[in-house]
């Protein structure tokens, strides 16, 4: 009986091991999918051709209402359920304020997965881009809250 225990011990710590490690390569491989505020700045100045997607969940935005100058508001439930508005042939970095840039994160491994290679997220996300004092605009559009259960 012991000895089972002990057999049943060891097989589930080497599979939570060989979980953690799985974990960790993931996040790595997407870090390689990730542009710094600095880094994006200077793109930005240099008249580089991005398309800069805010992904924020409405209820983000509804809190701050500010937006990069030049970004396109997407919904990111509209991304997922169509990447194609996501171009192929041009860069696109995509950001939200969500902790950890959860939601941009989730946007850029769909895209991945359909081989959408030019697509980054901002690190920090919005946050970080105001933090180094970098420009935003009011967000004036109108935009619907998803109540969808």
């Amino acid at each position: 009986m012991a000895v089972a225990l002990i057999v049943i011990a060891v097989g589930v710590l080497w599979l939570a091991i060989g979980i953690r490690i799985k974990r960790t390569r993931s996040q790595h491989g997407l870090e390689q999918h990730s542009i710094t505020p600095e880094a994006l700045h200077t793109l930005l100045a240099s008249n580089q051709e991005i398309l800069l997607l805010d992904v924020r969940q409405p209820l983000d935005l509804l809190a701050d209402s500010e937006i990069i100058p030049g970004a396109k508001r997407v919904p990111p439930k509209e991304i997922l359920e169509n990447p194609s508005l996501i171009p192929r042939e041009k860069d696109a970095v995509a950001y939200c304020t969500c902790p950890g840039d959860k939601t941009a994160r989730v946007i850029i491994r769909r895209a991945h997965a359909l081989h959408f290679d030019r697509v980054k997220f901002l690190k920090g996300g919005l946050a970080a881009w105001k933090a180094k004092g970098y420009p935003v605009e009011p967000y004036l559009q109108s935009f619907h809250l998803d109540t969808a259960s």
